[in-house]
């Protein structure tokens, strides 16, 4: 996770981000580093080993918080850095970060698409990509922030077979990033199904998701823009598994849905309305979950 300094509404996400809603004030950075280090400090309360670099104020990085659209880390020990439609988004991408991680955590090959920003494609990370990690499935909501081409080239590298689709909003408006409106967990799926257009590529996913053997648990397209696809299932350090997403996400879901998940698993949910409303991401988007392995050093210490 990566504690901001500068976070703020950024004009140029918000082109294709219907999520982002400018509600800034001066204290529009101080108001999110609490929501910040609240969800951090409920994180590691609850037995979740969380690594957070604190941003430095140059470059201006405004998203900064949401490390997940420029960076993976996989189990094999492979990073992979990704190519990001806005332009002020690019310099979070830094070097110092990987190698803070890289004193922790095994870091073998680096997989970097980069290039790909200057032809105008881009995959943005697990905002981009939905992980099934088990069963090697890539599922990718394309949009001008996801592009077809490089998602088959990140599959094709990491042995992942890609599940594409087009969705929309209530309004109809394109959605910018899978991990708003789906979230695959060890046994189930939260997902907006309504938001895919297509009835046959609906059919598709649908069938992928239950031969991956997991339960489908549907949203709407009301709850999906409470950020209800947003959630992140982790582990902590006594391997119990916790489904992490914002408190607007958790209010928005029925009792019925709530009692659901929590047959699989914890619920955790903390306040991130001034994220969610500047930023247009929520909990899934600020984490950057690390699959690499651990040095051996620190196993002991997790």
């Amino acid at each position: 996770m990566i504690r901001p300094v500068n976070f703020a509404f950024n004009e140029e996400t918000a082109v294709n981000n219907a999520f982002q809603k400018s509600s800034q004030d001066e204290e529009t950075q101080q108001k999110a580093l609490e929501e910040f280090n609240s969800f951090s400090k409920l994180l590691t309360d609850n037995g979740v080993d969380v690594n957070i670099i604190d941003d430095k104020p140059e470059p201006f990085t405004p998203d900064s918080i949401f490390p997940n659209n420029w960076v993976s880390f996989h189990e094999d020990g492979t990073v992979c850095l990704y190519p990001m439609f806005a332009t002020n988004r690019r310099p979070e991408r830094k070097p110092e970060i990987i190698q803070l991680i890289s004193e922790k955590f095994q870091v073998g090959k680096t997989v970097d698409l980069t290039a790909y920003e200057s032809s105008n494609l881009f995959l943005e990370g697990t905002g981009s990509m939905v992980l099934d990690r088990e069963h090697k499935i890539a599922y990718a909501c394309l949009s001008p922030r996801t592009d077809k081409k490089l998602l088959s080239i990140f599959c094709d590298m990491q042995g992942y077979k890609p599940v594409s689709f087009i969705a929309q909003d209530g309004q109809g408006q394109p959605i910018y990033h899978t991990n708003v409106m789906m979230c695959v967990a060890d046994q189930f799926v939260v997902i907006c199904l309504d938001s895919i257009v297509n009835k046959d590529k609906r059919n598709l996913v649908t069938a992928s998701i239950r031969d991956s053997e997991k339960e489908i648990i549907e949203i709407t397209s009301e709850q999906m823009n409470h950020f209800a696809g947003n959630m992140l299932q982790v582990k902590n350090n006594k391997g119990e598994k916790l489904l992490v997403m914002s408190t607007q996400a958790y209010k928005s879901l029925s009792a019925k849905q709530i009692k659901k998940l929590e047959s699989y698993n914890r619920i955790l949910h903390s306040s991130l309305d001034i994220i969610e409303a500047n930023g247009g991401g929520s909990a899934r988007c600020m984490m950057a979950e690390i699959h690499l392995p651990v040095r051996k050093q620190f196993r002991n210490s997790k």
